[in-house]
């Protein structure tokens, strides 16, 4: 009795904010501030379902709430209002907002406002890529906030590929490392020479992270004849996790001729992780 009495409770709850939301909706001048500040009040409840309807109300009114959602996002102390404030500017979707969702992402300390950020700066697409490389650039963000900025380099991929080309070309290893591997999908699409050519070359660059993606690109590719030979010789790594991403992709790739690397590889083999994937890679293949 004591559960069905507090859902109905919550229900009548939920009921009467939503009609206080459809009251602001209806009103001649819902884009009016004080209307823009109640709606954004909204976004702190703590009813998933009603932060949803004031959320989608704000994206309706677009560029208006703007000044609003940003400040709710960076100032707001309430971290249910900031996720909700970073996902309501996805629903917006106008690029002024990009300096500040970056900011979220490398300013805020909860992470969920941070994968929030993430997910509406990946919405962007070449217009983020800019502001993707500046965070990637810089050596005093954490591991998720760089997880985060190659994950979205990702999702704008096939969108932006001249970017993404052009960010495989850097100096800096964790744009260089992102961004290949943020060429699968346009290559998967349009066998783009250009592109192959820059994943062969970062096969051997000199920082071993950039090695682990290309290698790990290839496995997820079509089979290039030309990488396969170059695959194949990272099986003599000395780096175990290169050794590791080569054998993957060869299993991935259902690559026959490699059988007897494999089988010599797997007798000489020291690290013990290596040598489980060497096992499953050659019963995959050898079949």
């Amino acid at each position: 009795m004591k559960n069905d009495t507090k859902s109905k409770l919550k229900t009548k709850d939920e009921n009467l904010k939503i009609v206080k939301l459809k009251n602001i909706v209806n009103s001649e001048d819902k884009s009016s501030q004080d209307n823009i500040k109640l709606l954004i009040k909204g976004l702190s409840d703590p009813n998933g379902l009603v932060r949803r309807n004031y959320s989608e109300e704000l994206g309706k009114l677009g560029k208006v709430a703007l000044p609003a959602l940003v400040n709710a996002l960076l100032n707001s102390k309430n971290v249910i209002q900031r996720r909700a404030a970073a996902k309501t500017l996805k629903l917006v979707a106008d690029p002024s907002a990009l300096p500040h969702l970056i900011k979220a992402l490398t300013n805020d300390s909860d992470p969920v406002v941070q994968c929030s950020a993430a997910g509406a700066i990946a919405i962007f697409g070449e217009e983020a890529v800019h502001h993707l490389i500046i965070v990637l650039e810089d050596l005093k963000y954490t591991e998720m906030q760089y997880g985060l900025a190659a994950w979205c380099l990702a999702f704008v991929g096939a969108n932006a590929p001249n970017a993404i080309k052009k960010a495989a070309k850097s100096k800096h290893t964790n744009v260089k490392s992102a961004a290949i591997s943020a060429l699968e999908e346009h290559i998967l699409q349009t066998q783009d020479q250009e592109a192959i050519q820059l994943v062969k070359s970062a096969m051997n660059d000199t920082a071993e992270n950039v090695q682990v993606e290309a290698i790990q690109l290839i496995g997820k590719l079509y089979k290039i004849e030309s990488l396969i030979p170059i695959l194949m010789s990272k099986l003599k790594n000395k780096n175990p996790h290169i050794r590791k991403a080569s054998v993957l992709s060869l299993m991935q790739l259902d690559i026959q001729e490699a059988i007897n690397q494999l089988q010599y590889l797997f007798e000489v083999e020291q690290d013990k992780n290596v040598k489980k994937i060497i096992a499953l890679a050659i019963k995959k293949i050898d079949k």
